[in-house]
């Protein structure tokens, strides 16, 4: 498998998507893994301190002011969205984030948890850290993607952690960590090069010991499945089991058959020829996105310029999704809502995270759909509207400690986001052979 990263960009790697005053501030990030040394020396600020976020009104009103004076383009010259985020579907967005949308709502949601703020390896760390009132929960740390943000998991926390409110028992119970990805929301931004997946799964391992969890699992997906994969692989005795909503699983014949040009491969079954078209389908016409943070983030100005440039441009992040949110801001209710599609744009915006989340894809060099050989526990929920369903066959294959799998009949790629009560479900399932 080939490179991803500054010189090139392959489909499997094309998931890496696969969003007052800020106490968030960036800290100078050492390049590189640091040394044992460097890790441990005595000057380094290991306190955990209390954070929230108010943004100022006039931060408010420019996003307004912002929104109102958008240059707008033609119209596209096609009836579909084939040509990228469609005119009417952009105008009735900036309609309602101008008139109706309110971002103190969602604030006064992420005030109302306990947030915290701590620095690991010189960048400051945002996280949500809830606890079950439940004795023995089970600690459970949890990565959003791009173009998301830690609002999508806001809606599984009470779920996990007050289960007995929720259809469960007492033995689901989960302590919930969800931190914000380096560069992302609340987040430090990193000043030089390092911070792929593998270095951040290093600083969720060392976020979890510094919480005093001695015994954990951890769930993503998108770029939380490959810093969870990541954590897998580095083994900590502590982490005792994963689950993905986005697994990597794509057999190197597929993977060849892909670029080859040549179609499937004979012999697929059903469900292998559908993940097979599937991903045929993005590699062909959904990496546009990708391509371009994975080789020259920095030149995307126009997302930390405009606001309405960024929402178009975390939009368009696959055909199911862009479909999903098109059909809630035309108005339609299934699983989002226009103010969650807001509440994630605004929050990028007002945290200036655009060109800093999209540096990730620059950095990472995993191939992202290949499997990386996890030997730990791992659970797997394969949604029908993901950039592709993995096969139970497939993912047998990737995962020889395969605990559970469950191809489910709908939600797509924001799992948490959009079927909240489902991928709850899925965790109890999937990790209750740990407990």
């Amino acid at each position: 498998m080939t490179d991803f990263g500054q010189t090139t960009f392959t489909a499997a790697a094309a998931g890496l998507f696969v969003l007052g005053v800020l106490a968030a501030r960036a800290q100078a990030g050492a390049h590189g893994a640091p040394s044992a040394g460097e890790a441990a020396t005595a000057a380094e600020d290991k306190s955990i301190r209390p954070f929230q976020f108010h943004a100022p009104d006039e931060a408010l009103a420019d996003l307004r002011r912002r929104v109102a004076a958008t240059k707008w383009p033609s119209r596209e010259t096609v009836t579909d969205a084939s040509q990228g985020v469609q005119l009417a579907t952009m105008r009735e967005l900036a309609r309602y984030w101008q008139t109706d949308y309110d971002w103190r709502k969602a604030e006064a949601r992420l005030n109302a948890l306990p947030q915290f703020m701590t620095n690991i390896d010189g960048v400051d760390i945002h996280f949500i850290h809830v606890r079950s009132k439940h004795p023995n929960a089970l600690p459970l740390i949890v990565t959003h993607g791009w173009p998301g943000s830690i609002l999508e998991q806001l809606k599984i926390i009470d779920p996990l952690t007050n289960p007995t409110a929720h259809g469960g028992s007492a033995s689901d119970a989960f302590d919930v960590v969800i931190p914000s990805l380096p560069g992302h929301g609340f987040s430090g931004k990193p000043t030089t090069p390092g911070w792929d997946p593998i270095r951040i799964a290093r600083a969720w391992i060392v976020l979890m010991k510094r919480l005093g969890y001695t015994r954990f699992v951890a769930q993503g997906g998108d770029w939380g499945n490959a810093v969870t994969e990541q954590m897998a692989l580095q083994a900590p005795p502590e982490l005792i089991g994963i689950h993905t909503n986005m697994p990597a699983t794509v057999p190197a014949d597929i993977e060849k058959a892909l670029w080859s040009g040549g179609g499937a491969p004979p012999g697929l079954s059903a469900d292998e020829r559908h993940a097979y078209d599937q991903l045929d389908l993005f590699y062909k016409n959904g990496l546009g996105y990708a391509q371009e943070m994975s080789h020259r983030p920095q030149t995307l100005y126009g997302i930390d310029d405009s606001p309405i440039g960024l929402a178009a441009w975390m939009l368009d992040h696959d055909a199911s999704s862009y479909a999903l949110m098109a059909r809630v801001i035309g108005g339609q209710k299934e699983g989002l809502t226009r103010d969650d599609i807001l509440d994630n744009v605004t929050l990028y915006w007002l945290t200036n995270t655009g060109v800093s989340s999209a540096r990730l894809y620059w950095e990472s060099k995993l191939a992202f759909f290949a499997p990386k050989g996890v030997a730990i526990p791992v659970a797997v929920t394969a949604f029908p509207d993901e950039l592709y369903q993995a096969p139970r066959s497939w993912t047998e294959r990737a995962y020889p400690k395969l605990i559970h799998y469950n191809k489910v009949d709908k939600g797509g790629h924001f799992a948490a986001w959009e079927q909240p009560e489902l991928l709850v479900a899925e965790l109890r399932a999937g990790f209750k052979s740990l407990r």
